[in-house]
């Protein structure tokens, strides 16, 4: 008798928690000061409902481990799905190696030390072989690290969310006053709708839980619930620390404190010990490593199993499409830290040949983000072509006439296009495109590969009407 399948909806909205809760980016977002609050109400809106309740559609109408792929397969054939994949894999070796540079730069702040070279190699490698390792194995035989990652992240957020209130309370004095209506208004030069797109990729990850549908005990049912439940939350998890550190943080601290260092500053702000703000500081610290493994965990099926299902139709090379005993693509998550581990052992030489060099390396995580927000364009398109010419009985289906079908379809998309335009081209003088160049030429030599593989689909295909 089959094993039963023990992936259940607490799971399911833990999992998504996980996956698009990114506890590294709340300093970050508050640094866009008082209009932040702006972006979020209008992208909550404009990008992650309609985003959600489409993967939610097209999550239990066409349920399957290829994901986004197959979606987009069944709406616009192999060769633009094999676009889809590869932008939504390279981006993943990429962030591992962001998140690896992050695990450094961590234990030397929460220890005070300066980590030599061989302590960056060890520990960059293996962080990016632990979670690639632990992206060989099934989501089921993951979940409790995923959901106590998950634990970690929402005691963060809550956490920084309340002493950035408390500290407000106590002073009686915010950081970023609100004076006047101007204030909560967005500047709409290129500098502030750049921050479209860090808000943006805060929300990306509703389609990996899809990807779970083998083992999921009632998926059509589920996904629904866990997307909405977990949106909520999501969402609620963002705004709070975001609030909190805006009221407590000028944003010249924000802007450049990570996670760690924000609690240092606001528990120093309140007069607590030296003493206590260390420990307090290296816990939260071991804290945020062990969620920087989780995050990564959490996606990695769902991406893994996208190159998997491209390279089967060969649009990805075939070594992605090797799998474990238990039926997990395993090769890709080794492919994954193949690439990782590339990217840091040239990010730490660059780092000690100069610190101009160094800089270069940190293009490559900018390049992360262009090509994960263009992997998403053609989802949106996919969906909006299947309902119109697919008529497969739909479990849940976004509501609305045709005209507001397409309206939740285009908005979404639109901030999209403009999350990579404004990402590649924060401005366009001519200083700022040049010191910008290696982010261009990373993109321009993603699209060629990304063509290149899109061609071989079309060639095999030929050769197998030949035979």
């Amino acid at each position: 008798m089959a094993k039963k399948k023990k992936f259940r909806l607490l799971d399911a909205v833990l999992a998504t928690v996980c996956i698009t809760l990114v506890v590294e980016s709340v300093a970050p977002t508050a640094a866009i000061g008082n209009s932040q609050y702006f972006w979020w109400l209008l992208l909550i809106a404009g990008f992650c409902v309609p985003y959600g309740m489409i993967t939610a559609e097209l999550g239990t109408t066409y349920p399957s481990e290829g994901g986004m792929y197959d979606w987009v397969k069944k709406a616009f054939g192999e060769k633009w799905a094999s676009r889809v994949a590869w932008n939504y894999w390279i981006n993943f070796p990429l962030w591992i190696a962001s998140l690896a540079v992050a695990v450094t730069d961590v234990v030397a702040g929460i220890f005070g030390v300066e980590l030599s070279l061989i302590w960056l190699l060890v520990l960059q490698l293996g962080y990016t072989w632990l979670v690639c390792f632990l992206g060989t194995r099934r989501v089921t035989d993951t979940k409790y690290l995923v959901n106590l990652g998950t634990v970690f992240k929402v005691v963060f957020v809550l956490a920084l969310g309340a002493l950035g209130i408390y500290t407000f309370i106590k002073t009686g004095e915010s950081a970023n006053p609100i004076k006047s209506v101007s204030d909560l208004l967005p500047s709409l030069d290129l500098a502030g709708l750049s921050f479209v797109s860090i808000i943006i990729f805060n929300f990306l990850g509703f389609e990996v839980v899809g990807t779970f549908v083998d083992d999921m005990e009632n998926p059509k049912k589920d996904i629904p619930k866990a997307l909405v439940v977990g949106g909520i939350l999501m969402a609620l998890f963002y705004i709070l620390p975001a609030t909190g550190v805006n009221v407590s943080m000028s944003l010249e601290d924000a802007e450049v404190a990570s996670i760690t260092e924000s609690f240092a500053i606001l528990l120093t702000n309140l007069g607590v010990s030296s003493d206590i703000v260390r420990v307090v500081v290296i816990v939260a610290g071991l804290m945020f490593i062990y969620t920087m493994v989780a995050n990564i965990t959490s996606w990695s099926f769902g991406v893994n199993s996208v190159a998997k299902y491209a390279a089967d139709d060969g649009g990805m090379p075939k070594i992605f499409s090797k799998t474990n005993k238990d039926g997990v693509p395993s090769w890709a998550s080794y492919m994954n830290g193949i690439v990782a581990s590339i990217i840091c052992i040239v990010g730490i030489i660059l780092g000690y040949v100069s610190e101009t060099a160094s800089n270069l390396f940190w293009t490559f995580f900018s390049l992360s983000l262009v090509t994960l927000l263009i992997s998403y364009i053609p989802l949106f398109a996919a969906f909006l072509k299947l309902r119109k010419t697919d008529k497969t009985k739909r479990v849940y289906k976004v509501p609305g006439s045709d005209g507001m079908i397409k309206f939740l379809t285009y908005l979404p998309l639109v901030l999209l296009v403009l999350g990579v335009i404004f990402t590649i081209f924060g401005d366009f003088t001519k200083d700022y495109i040049v010191g910008n160049l290696p982010l261009i030429i990373g993109v321009v030599v993603s699209f060629i590969i990304q063509e290149i593989l899109a061609s071989r689909v079309k060639v095999k295909k030929v050769e197998k009407a030949e035979k």
